[in-house]
């Protein structure tokens, strides 16, 4: 699984880099010890900090996304564990990460002091990324802390996140800062060296997989069975979506291993690291970027933003789309399901779709939330003509049939509310303002960014964004 093109180059520039932006991702077991006792792990913080502070001398930018609030608030109430039971544990979970975060960040800024490294504490929600003023805040505060030196420090704002739109974990939060940041590395400190072609816990004839260009190829083959510890809330599987969110950023993303953080200079420094194989490079496995990452507003919509609604398509929809159309017109839609209003975000879905091999992480996650379905679509009162969701009535309309599974293949901003654009579904341009009396656009989703091209076999692409075949 070697490659040929060098992976310590990003895409975004045109040759390799002197000064690269590296995000280190700790969990919460690189913290505080997964025990009773929750102490925090202070030569490996410390290690980690050397090397920070190390690359940051050698002319490269540092973040961190570190977890570990809940597992320090766990050691300051004397706790031994997190608490049992849905409802008292999401609250008592909140409340013990409110109280480890201070704790966290001195521990932190501590440790850095002891080499005069400045920190900052940077806490984001979904809502923050969902919001775009409030994401292009954050990612322009991100290049002022780094154009002066300082090395942010990054985690879930646990206190005020909404559980329904959390992030889940914080593989995903440090893709999502990654791309922020455009960084060139995205480093998964996880337990294990590398991605195996099986648990190497269980099977000693595993084999470690060094690079890896296709995702959607790379999931047939290797182990994700390795879970996240008690105290944490991810896994190999959570690293696999993260590598994918990265990536499409043109994120080089690396799952090395948390107990020598000092491999990643190494890494990044090795001679020869282009083929993974090297003697000179650590155990690692590099996710190789994309030759052609998606830009940055292209990458938010699809991967910022919280789809509000669905808009079900047919066959000829999605192959326009697919071939460069970044606009839908209301004749492909079969159906509208959730309650938008003009500008938000919506899935794009293909109808009645049968997966006929494995395809990406995202895409199941996007089966799955379309499996429970979105709140029915509504209709406006007939007062009302603002696009606005409070004008909204709620009614179920029709258009598919249960037990069909809709294939996600893309998102996109809605120029009309759901109630309008249901009422216009199947309909050709010209009739939209007989129908609606009014006609703001010929067409009702625009900038429509394309996650998986559903017609296209797996691994006959280059990106790690690419589907199955699917049978229509």
């Amino acid at each position: 699984m070697n490659a040929s093109a060098d992976f310590r180059t990003n895409p975004r520039h045109a040759g390799p880099k002197e000064h690269l932006t590296i995000v280190i991702k700790l969990g919460t077991s690189s913290i505080v010890n997964d025990d009773h006792t929750h102490l925090p792990k202070i030569a490996l913080l410390s290690s980690i900090v050397e090397t920070a502070v190390s690359l940051i001398r050698a002319g490269h930018r540092v973040v961190i996304v570190s977890s570990g609030a809940i597992g320090v608030g766990l050691k300051r109430m004397d706790m031994a564990r997190r608490p049992k039971g849905l409802a008292k544990k999401q609250a008592r979970a909140v409340a013990l990460a409110a109280i480890g975060q201070g704790r966290l960040i001195a521990l932190w800024d501590n440790l850095f002091s002891q080499l005069s490294q400045p920190i900052s504490q940077i806490l984001l929600t979904r809502g923050d990324i969902s919001d775009r003023t409030r994401y292009l805040n954050a990612v322009n505060t991100f290049s002022e802390l780094l154009d002066m030196g300082v090395v942010p420090i990054v985690n879930e704002n646990d206190t005020i996140s909404v559980s329904e739109i959390k992030f889940g974990d914080n593989d995903t939060l440090s893709a999502i800062t990654a791309a922020m940041v455009h960084a060139d590395y995205l480093f998964l400190m996880t337990d294990v060296d590398c991605l195996y072609t099986d648990n190497p816990r269980k099977n000693p004839d595993a084999k470690p997989v060094s690079i890896v260009k296709d995702i959607a190829d790379i999931r047939q083959t290797v182990s994700t069975s390795t879970m996240g510890t008690s105290l944490g809330t991810g896994g190999m599987e959570t690293k696999i979506i993260a590598a994918e969110l990265a990536t499409a950023a043109g994120v080089t993303t690396v799952v090395s291993h948390g107990a020598h953080p000092e491999r990643i200079f190494d890494i990044i420094t090795a001679p020869g690291g282009d083929e993974g194989g090297s003697l000179a490079a650590p155990p690692h496995t590099a996710f190789l970027s994309k030759s052609n990452p998606l830009g940055d507003r292209k990458w938010w919509i699809l991967n910022g933003l919280n789809p509000a609604g669905e808009i079900v398509i047919d066959v000829g929809a999605a192959k326009a789309l697919v071939r460069g159309g970044g606009r839908l017109l209301p004749a492909g839609v079969v159906a509208v399901r959730g309650t938008f209003a003009i500008g938000q975000a919506v899935t794009i879905s293909l109808v009645n779709a049968t997966i006929t091999s494995n395809i990406s992480p995202l895409s199941l996650a996007a089966i799955r939330m379309n499996d429970e379905g979105y709140p029915p679509t509504p209709n406006l009162a007939p007062q009302n003509v603002s696009g606005s969701v409070s004008s909204l009535e709620t009614n179920i309309t029709g258009g598919l049939s249960e037990g069909n599974i809709n294939i996600e293949i893309g998102r996109g901003l809605a120029n009309y509310n759901s109630t309008d654009i249901d009422r216009v579904k199947g309909a050709k341009s010209s009739l939209i303002s007989d129908i609606l009396g009014f006609a703001d656009s010929e067409h009702v989703v625009e900038q429509v960014v394309i996650r998986h091209n559903p017609f296209q076999a797996a691994g006959s692409g280059t990106g790690a964004a690419q589907a199955a075949p699917i049978q229509v």
